[in-house]
């Protein structure tokens, strides 16, 4: 489906989306946090698995389990952001904008 100014009918349209950028930022931070903190609670798994290796063990299984946590927390978070922005940049903010006459306009 190709956009048109619902003014001019022109289909030279520039859309923005600063929601969905701001919403896939805060969703990251917010999902590697989360992530981070669910890891560090059950860290104790990663260093009973590490514990058949010794010390060492110990730490690296702490640590990865940390790490990835907060790397598929981020992932999810900055997907969830993303589509929560998306709506936002589609249905409400005014995110699009006819090169031709200026006309700022939504999908709604």
């Amino acid at each position: 489906m190709s956009l048109q100014c619902p003014l001019c009918h022109s289909p030279k349209i520039a859309s923005f989306h600063h929601a969905m950028k701001v919403g896939a930022a805060i969703g990251t931070v917010g999902g590697v946090a989360r992530g981070v903190s669910a890891a560090l609670a059950s860290g104790q798994a990663g260093a009973a698995l590490g514990a058949l290796a010794g010390p060492v063990g110990i730490t690296l299984g702490s640590l990865s389990g940390t790490i990835l946590g907060g790397l598929a927390g981020g992932a999810g978070g900055c997907a969830l952001g993303a589509q929560l922005g998306e709506s936002l940049d589609r249905h409400v903010l005014a995110n699009n904008l006819c090169l031709l006459c200026g006309h700022r306009f939504n999908l709604a």
